[in-house]
């Protein structure tokens, strides 16, 4: 159920959180087996009845008893505060103060990014429109307005820069923004690192940066857009604070 988990910080100061896997959940395929996409109005019953089903689980394995604050990504930087339950708000980075309330950031190739502050938790998706607008900064710059300090990320799975290919019109377009995101693919094309990218902004930032990141195409645990299209699911990170 988890490519990652774990509790971190000092007494006062604990985060719980964790990266999930594909294993664990109630998907029939091409979705199996813990998908947890978005689910839509347009989806047969069973989809939605699966991917709830696998949130339910997610949730009592990690935070029973908390209230669940999700968001509808737009590949932007907005940047939402949880005072409570949220749902589907539109943004890419989302935050709290409470310790009865679980963040959730959705992926399958895009950056999740999981941190902690002393008394304030964050998370961001940053693919490659997020990279480039600075989601992942604008995150932590809320979460010091919020009286965080001493910030902590975790970086999780994402497509890696020898496999994301990319026209070199667009490399140089984001490379222009964050030149560390400039990569090659392991076959000699033009690529993005974008987890070097969210990397070299969160340690501009003076962040501690944990990366207990793979590759999701190369890794058949984890969905990957690019590597399955229109067959890939979701895997997401969680990360409530504690106490």
């Amino acid at each position: 159920m988890f490519a990652f988990r774990t509790t971190h910080g000092p007494v006062g100061r604990s985060v719980e959180l964790a990266f999930t896997d594909r294993f664990g959940g109630v998907s029939a395929a091409p979705y199996d087996e813990l998908d947890l996409a978005v689910a839509r109005d347009d989806d047969p019953d069973d989809l939605g009845r699966a991917r709830a089903e696998n949130l339910r689980r997610v949730l009592a394995e990690i935070a029973p008893g908390a209230g669940l604050a999700d968001l509808r990504q737009v590949h932007g930087c907005e940047v939402v505060t949880a005072d409570g339950p949220v749902d589907r708000a539109p943004g890419d980075g989302i935050v709290t103060t409470r310790t009865d309330v679980v963040l959730m950031v959705r992926a399958a190739d895009c950056v999740p990014v999981l941190l902690s502050g002393g008394t304030v938790v964050g998370a961001a998706h940053a693919g490659r429109a997020g990279v480039a607008t600075g989601v992942v900064p604008a995150t932590v710059a809320r979460m010091r307005e919020l009286g965080g300090s001493d910030v902590v990320a975790w970086i999780g799975p994402h497509v890696c820069g020898g496999c994301y290919e990319v026209p070199e019109r667009m490399q140089g377009e984001v490379g222009a923004v964050e030149p560390a995101t400039v990569a090659t693919t392991t076959w000699g094309t033009p690529s993005l690192d974008l987890g070097a990218g969210v990397r070299a902004q969160l340690e501009r930032d003076g962040v501690e940066v944990v990366d207990v990141a793979r590759c999701t195409v190369e890794s058949p645990d984890l969905y990957s857009h690019r590597r399955d299209g229109r067959d890939a699911g979701r895997h997401a990170g969680f990360v409530r604070r504690v106490r």
